[in-house]
């Protein structure tokens, strides 16, 4: 079951179809090519003395060599880790005591770190990807020796990935995705995204390119910094879009709203795509209607996953109704659709911060709440996480029925009459007040319909209801007016503009709390 495999067999279906075609490096790569490197770079890793099992830490940015890397690593039944080094030396530090990495596999400037990092210091076995590095063996080496043919043989439940989330405590969770996983996921995923044999699709996501190659799409990665896509270059991005005509997308609702202010400030339009998806933070429907407006002939859609289970449900834009936008105008949430095939979903109270044991299937029948009642959301299924690694994280996030692992997701969220999720935002941002029971979702999924309104987050502050404002440049000058108009019912006490409200690093679209909070403490306190 090793996921190494869903290359091979492609590289047997379509040799010369390309697989990876990096526009950063300019190196295009087709399946068999990438089978052949990658075959090649396993050898040079077992010739190093590395085995089944090894960890290996990866610091290369996402392009063709990212993937010949990973495909070599499973390929050999080790564990791919990745830790995101712009979340500091001490974060890099707690990961790598998590899990100590036996290679590291870094192009040239991501070895710098080495400087000020004692636990990369201590790894044995270091490769360089770029230009030479002392004391690290060439990648380019992969190239001298012979092919490595064989696949080492996986259970479901031999790891493969690991990457690492914050944890409530602030110390880091392995997330650890084993074999099965991965092709569990690549199943959910080629259903959701419609991935289509030798098609081509615009990139932007690490995870969906293991998805496009099993799949037999072409994976267009653009000359553009993915690190940030709040601050894609548009004019850059649409050029090459322009010039390689890719069919779908997937990418974060922070790229895809530097496309849509770009098209629809210059009256341009992308009709190349047929499928557009948006995820990894919430997707707002003004989103997708500007998305519809620059893609006309496109079938726009919203993914709702996490880190853990990717995907959970995902709607369409033309599946929107009347009523829905009426229900969303009106504090009914943010609409994200069925649930897919592959995972169960449940509602149970909101006990965000109290950790759930094990029940009966009977027990937890009785627990999970009805249709339209607001809760937590958790779900089961073979493309979600079982498990963080050594346990860690897992009284908080996870709890088993009848001997079933279940996934807390922390988002609170009904589900309605025919089955659609409606999410609310976050268990642990619920404010209760005097006023009742407010949820971020609820007023910000409202706030985004207001013409000039870009970016809106609802919490409580010092005992009051405060929703934090960034307008759109060009603002109509009564914007202010009509979201208090708009939001009379949600009873908000203070409304504050702000030339930018924080977000997280990864998306760039999701709210960054605890920065808000400190924003408010220096801007809101008495």
């Amino acid at each position: 079951m090793n996921i190494a495999t869903i290359l091979q067999t492609q590289a047997e279906v379509r040799p010369g179809a390309i697989a990876i075609h990096d526009l950063r490096s300019g190196q295009s790569l087709s399946f068999a090519a990438l089978e052949e490197l990658s075959s090649r770079a396993a050898a040079l890793l077992e010739r190093s003395g590395l085995r089944s099992g090894d960890a290996i830490l990866i610091f290369v940015p996402m392009s063709a060599q990212l993937y010949v890397a990973l495909m070599a690593v499973f390929r050999l039944g080790m564990v791919a880790m990745f830790v995101d080094p712009s979340a500091g030396r001490e974060h890099l530090e707690r990961c790598c005591a998590l899990l100590p990495p036996k290679a590291l596999i870094a192009t040239d400037k991501a070895h710098l770190l080495r400087l000020r990092s004692l636990a990369l210091r201590q790894i044995p076995i270091k490769f360089g990807v770029g230009f030479p590095v002392p004391g690290a063996i060439s990648w380019s080496r992969i190239k001298q020796v012979p092919l490595l043919k064989k696949i080492s043989p996986c259970e479901a439940d031999t790891p493969a990935l690991v990457t690492f989330t914050s944890g409530s405590t602030g110390q880091p969770k392995a997330a650890l995705r084993t074999h099965g996983f991965l092709l569990a996921q690549h199943k959910a995923l080629a259903h959701s995204l419609s991935l289509t044999p030798d098609t081509v699709d615009l990139t932007t996501l690490p995870i969906f390119v293991l998805a496009n190659l099993a799949s037999g799409v072409t994976s267009l990665i653009p000359a553009v910094d993915l690190r940030f896509p709040g601050r894609v270059n548009p004019t850059r991005l649409i050029a090459q879009i322009q010039r390689y005509q890719p069919i779908s997308t997937a990418a974060s609702p922070a790229l895809l709203g530097r496309l849509t202010d770009y098209c629809q400030q210059r009256g341009l339009t992308l009709p190349s795509f047929q499928r557009i998806f948006s995820g990894g933070a919430p997707v707002f429907p003004r989103l997708l209607e500007q998305l519809q407006a620059i893609a006309p002939d496109a079938q726009v859609s919203a993914v709702y996953g996490s880190t853990e289970a990717e995907p959970i449900a995902h709607v369409d834009f033309q599946e929107l109704q009347t009523d829905d936008v009426t229900f969303m105008l009106n504090g009914r949430g943010l609409l994200v659709g069925v649930p897919v095939p592959e995972v169960q979903l449940r509602i149970l109270p909101n006990q965000w911060g109290t950790p759930l044991g094990h029940f009966t299937n009977t027990e937890f029948d009785a627990l999970c709440l009805p249709i339209g009642a607001i809760g937590e959301i958790v779900v089961s299924g073979e493309h979600v996480l079982a498990s963080y690694l050594h346990g860690k994280g897992n009284e908080e996030t996870k709890f088993q029925v009848d001997g079933m692992p279940w996934h807390r997701t922390g988002d609170a969220g009904y589900l309605d009459q025919q089955n659609r999720l409606w999410l609310m935002g976050r268990c642990s941002a619920r404010i209760q007040d005097a006023c009742g029971e407010l949820y971020p979702f609820a007023v910000e999924t409202a706030a985004s319909y207001v013409t000039g309104v870009r970016r809106t987050a609802m919490t409580a502050f010092e005992g009051k209801r405060v929703l934090a404002i960034e307008l759109a440049p060009n603002a109509p000058v009564n914007t202010l007016d009509a979201l208090k108009t708009t939001l009379v019912w949600a009873q908000i006490h203070t409304y504050k503009l702000y030339p930018k409200i924080p977000v997280d690093k990864r998306h760039n679209a999701k709210i960054d709390y605890p920065a808000l909070h400190r924003l408010l403490q220096n801007t809101l306190s008495k």
